[in-house]
């Protein structure tokens, strides 16, 4: 009788289609790779950005209507109003635009690790941001034109409101991000939705200088 004996594969053999020299661990062999983990905020980020590329194509033709409107009407301003204040808005424009550098710090302190610092600036940012939302109420509540004055009350009603909207938006996103901070461990392994917020505030941010000075400088 003919007898066939099996003989399970050494683990030798395994390790044979390992080259000697390669610096791959058997850690390596066994985990995934960090990089499906940096691929995957990779790609996140891109949608994100798309994401506001398509923003901006929306801010873009509420600037070109409102460029083509002023330029053509001969009534632009309501029966009765002869400009906008300035001085106010402008202290708001600059408090929000610093808001930026602050959110900056923030991030950097998370990539430091230093958690403390992280939620001291992104608060002051939320306060900064807050502070804009605010002073663009008062202003609201003291124009002498209402939504439905004429072509620029409404487009200017619609651009600030839109704009206002967006950074309420921000502040909610900020604040999320505080509270994820103290999930032990959370932004251990990336700092996508960090990185996400921060960028939709810096757009927030160009967005209104572009606005502040088609409506407020270009009057």
């Amino acid at each position: 009788m003919l007898t066939v004996t099996y003989h399970p594969p050494s683990i030798t053999c395994f390790w044979s289609i390992v080259p000697m020299n390669s610096s791959v661990s058997p850690e390596e062999l066994h985990h995934p790779s960090h990089e499906h983990g940096h691929d995957e905020e990779g790609n996140k980020m891109f949608g994100f950005i798309v994401f506001l590329l398509s923003e901006s194509v929306i801010f873009l033709s509420y600037f070109a209507g409102y460029i083509i409107y002023k330029t053509t009407s001969t009534d632009w301003l309501p029966a009765g109003v002869f400009g906008l204040e300035i001085k106010e808005p402008a202290i708001n424009t600059v408090v929000l635009v610093s808001s930026s550098f602050t959110i900056y710090l923030a991030e950097k302190h998370l990539a430091k690790k230093n958690l403390l610092g992280f939620r001291a600036f992104l608060l002051l940012t939320m306060a900064m941001g807050s502070y804009f939302l605010y002073g663009q109420a008062v202003e609201w509540s003291n124009l002498e034109f209402g939504f439905t004055s004429g072509t620029f009350g409404g487009l200017f009603y619609l651009l600030t409101g839109f704009h206002g909207l967006h950074v309420f938006t921000g502040i909610l996103l900020q604040f999320l991000i505080l509270i994820r901070s103290f999930l032990p461990g959370n932004y251990d392994n990336g700092h996508f939705g960090v990185d996400a917020t921060s960028l939709f505030w810096h757009f927030v941010d160009v967005i209104w200088i572009v606005l502040f000075i088609l409506i407020y400088v270009w009057q």
